[in-house]
């Protein structure tokens, strides 16, 4: 399918203000199923039930407002050149719906197939990322080994001077991985989903999780008590603080993650820009602004502001690899809060509780698997049993040892 194009001048064609787009009611119970998290997942998990299951008393709860978490913090980067079947499935069938999602919601989400890159700087890499790409072609998914010179005929401003702390041995290249805006995804989710009939409500921050039996029956929140025949979790870097509610300890643990966009520039960087070893990834958005990310901090915490030692080593690297961008102005940092899992993989189905279900652990690669997981989290809210897609991302294989471990095979944080 033929990918999204940025409008021709910055700000023209865009969508109207979000306010508009959608309901603002108050609580309504009971619900067949009350979601809880209002980011990317879990509007995407409503609309797929309303549009695809046919249930519509849905609930999304936020306790800000719509998207305002990570959904707002992140990168933006979409791709599914992941080394694993496991992995590469779920994010490959995210692709295939981000390629029809404009069309499929009716709302520009600013889908630019600019492709992603994904630089080598040692001998050990280069090994790495060509089993990354033959492990790709087995599953059907687009990729290529390209050496120095073919990596600046993608990206002419890139530095592959050999005489560079990191040189750029290669890359691996995924042409139909790019970004998308995520404000916009959010709010053509949101819209489609609030015409199905589901009920977006927003401030409104869950405080208890109910149980009767052994089954969820609904949510205490600060806007009263809301009954449910489900619950569905998907509250991203808050996730084990939520589960913990239903007496659910979680193997996972949330950190910041650095993230900062630069001022307004004139188009010069084609594609996305991935390294590992130097850490930093890099791409210019649609109005002009570079945007750049780093690795987690090491640190545990909920904090959603940038650290400053983090950031000066996301500038270094980014400057060796960009020179050109050596006079570019900071315009702002932020930090969002992911959940890690002990595998680097995201973890989604049921839980011990009945009717509660869990949609978590996805580190830094949340935003890419969005229309992938909310379609495969409906199917197992819906079913009662997890979509193959995520199958393998069961809570129980930290109990079975079945694990899909993403350290490094990811290739880099995001």
């Amino acid at each position: 399918m033929p990918s999204a194009t940025p409008p021709a001048q910055p700000g023209a064609d865009l969508p109207e203000h979000p306010s508009f787009l959608w309901r603002n009611p108050d609580p309504a119970a009971p619900y067949d199923v009350v979601i809880v998290g209002g980011g990317g997942h879990g509007l995407a998990t409503a609309y797929y039930l309303a549009a695809v299951h046919g249930i519509t008393n849905v609930a999304v709860l936020e306790k800000g407002w719509l998207a305002g978490g990570n959904m707002a913090r992140n990168t933006t980067i979409i791709r599914s050149n992941y080394l694993w079947d496991e992995s590469s499935g779920i994010y490959e069938h995210a692709l295939k719906l981000w390629e029809g999602l404009e069309d499929e919601l009716d709302y520009p989400i600013l889908f630019d197939q600019r492709g992603v890159l994904n630089l080598a700087h040692s001998l050990q890499d280069v090994r790495d990322s060509v089993r990354r790409v033959n492990a790709n072609r087995l599953n059907g998914i687009d990729a290529d080994w390209l050496d120095a010179d073919a990596v600046k005929e993608v990206c002419p401003i890139i530095n592959v001077s050999p005489d560079v702390r990191y040189p750029v041995l290669g890359a691996t290249y995924q042409p139909r991985a790019g970004i998308a805006k995520h404000d916009y995804v959010a709010w053509g989710y949101a819209s489609a989903a609030d015409r199905l009939g589901v009920d977006l409500i927003q401030h409104c921050e869950v405080t208890g999780i109910e149980t009767t039996d052994g089954r969820a029956t609904g949510v205490n929140t600060t806007r009263g008590r809301i009954a449910a025949g489900k619950v569905a979790l998907c509250a991203s870097g808050h996730s084990s603080e939520l589960a913990a509610m239903a007496g659910i300890e979680l193997p996972v643990q949330s950190h910041p993650l650095q993230a900062l966009v630069s001022e307004l520039l004139e188009p010069v960087h084609p594609t996305v820009v991935m390294s590992n070893a130097v850490h930093v990834y890099v791409s210019q958005a649609h109005k002009g602004e570079l945007v750049m990310g780093a690795g987690i901090d090491s640190y545990n915490g909920y904090g959603q502001r940038g650290s400053f030692h983090i950031i000066e080593r996301q500038m270094s690297a980014a400057l060796e690899l960009f020179p050109i961008f050596a006079r570019a102005h900071l315009l702002r940092t932020w930090a969002g809060i992911v959940d890690v899992s002990p595998d680097a993989s995201p973890i989604i189905g049921l839980t011990p509780v009945d009717g509660l279900y869990l949609n978590c652990g996805w580190g830094t690669g949340g935003f890419k698997a969005t229309p992938g997981v909310g379609d495969c989290f409906a199917h197992t809210i819906a079913n009662d049993k997890p979509h193959p897609y995520n199958e393998p991302f069961s809570l129980e294989r930290f109990t079975t040892g079945a694990l899909v471990d993403e350290h490094g095979a990811a290739a880099v944080a995001h």
